[in-house]
């Protein structure tokens, strides 16, 4: 394993993760506070997504031009101006603004979910699995950093509640920056022979069942967990009337379960095969859903969140693993960016239908809808899951 790669990106990972959580538990509560229609209050965060969405083309073709070292320190850099125009639009109370600031945060997201193919594009094939895994582990750190920039930069300002975060939040962007660019360089780039070879359409690849069942896992686990997620501040704080400290602990323990698996993920997808793996994870989020319905205390969301981040990591680290067997080398940056293209989009539908449905219907009505896509999921993997491609790993192997 290329360690040097790997220790930086899980340090980039902790930093991004810090202002995900940051934006998450803060973006609809802000969004609450500055516009006066409450069902658009998740608006900025949507949009967040969105432009990650839109952007996640785009992102892949600049890093097959510039590199991804280069392209990631870019993206930083857009985190910096969305934290200034953020803090901007609290000095003003402009909820015009804030929404931009979720846009330029958005650029960055669009390249922060790529460090997991830097990562696996750093060792060996047989090691990308632990790879990936190891990588979204520095999320753990941002679970720990986000709800205490929270906590104890809201009125580090006094005269602006929570500029004092967004101004902490753009240091370490900057720094993120600077990290990026002692990068070294990942497998295949700068590799003529690797771009010389024969590219299939990307039709073609799409076109593979393997690739869909995958795309479809790691969306619908992007988009359960996004949906959720993001209701659950407004449901905790502004309808249930929790304290702000403890929505942010219920935040911050789904973060830890999103990422505190990947210590042993990355293992049992060598161990048990990815399609089990995947298959655990949609259990898990449908667990998720069932406790939510029992009722809206403190543990109800508390358990419902934390069995989120769980099943999350299962599916989600599954279905990486399972796009990069989809493709060769040359082909990487068109399936990728098909591929995070389809995740942000679900994630953004699901961040703004979570503010509409969370107001006009409650958190029962909510959590309900996840429950058909993930049989869908459950029925594709079940598909799929005597394809060469998606065969078991053996220990061997690995």
């Amino acid at each position: 394993m290329h360690l040097k790669n790997i220790i930086i990106l899980t340090s980039c990972q902790l930093i991004s993760a810090t202002g995900a959580i940051i934006m998450v538990t803060l973006g609809g509560i802000i969004g609450t506070k500055l516009s006066s229609d409450p069902t658009i209050a998740t608006l900025p965060v949507s949009i967040m997504v969105l432009f990650g969405a839109a952007t996640a083309i785009p992102a892949t073709m600049l890093m097959r031009r510039i590199g991804r070292k280069f392209g990631f320190a870019l993206a930083s850099v857009s985190s910096v101006v969305a934290m200034a125009l953020a803090g901007l639009a609290l000095y003003l109370e402009s909820f015009a603004i804030f929404v931009i600031a979720g846009a330029a945060f958005g650029l960055n997201m669009a390249f922060t979910l790529q460090y997991r193919y830097a990562a696996a594009e750093s060792v060996e094939p047989r090691y990308s699995p632990r790879a990936i895994s190891f990588v979204l582990l520095g999320a753990i750190g941002g679970a720990i950093v986000g709800p205490e920039l929270v906590k104890y930069g809201q009125y580090a300002i006094p005269s602006v509640q929570y500029l004092g975060t967004l101004i902490a939040l753009s240091g370490l962007y900057v720094l993120q920056s600077l990290l990026h660019l002692t990068l070294d360089p990942f497998r295949g780039e700068g590799a003529t022979t690797v771009e010389a070879e024969p590219q299939r359409p990307l039709r073609e690849i799409a076109a593979q069942p393997v690739f869909i069942v995958a795309v479809l896992g790691g969306a619908v686990a992007y988009g359960v967990m996004t949906f959720i997620m993001t209701a659950t501040p407004l449901s905790m704080h502004v309808h249930d009337g929790f304290s702000l400290d403890d929505t942010a602990q219920v935040i911050r323990a789904h973060v830890l379960a999103m990422y505190v698996p990947s210590l042993v993920s990355g293992i049992l997808i060598e161990k048990v095969g990815m399609v089990r793996m995947m298959i655990i994870g949609a259990i898990g989020l449908v667990g998720a859903c069932l406790i939510g319905l029992q009722g809206q205390e403190y543990m109800h969301y508390f358990g419902a969140l934390v069995l989120l981040g769980v099943g999350w990591n299962f599916l989600y680290v599954g279905g990486t693993t399972m796009v990069t067997r989809t493709y060769a080398t040359a082909e990487r940056f068109r399936a990728q960016g098909m591929n995070e293209f389809c995740v942000f989009g679900t994630s953004a539908l699901a961040s703004l239908l979570a503010g509409t449905i969370i107001h006009a219907y409650g958190w029962l009505t909510l959590i309900l809808v996840p429950l058909p896509l993930l049989a869908v999921v459950v029925f594709g993997l079940f598909f799929v899951r005597k394809d060469p491609l998606v065969a078991r790993l053996q220990p061997s192997a690995a």
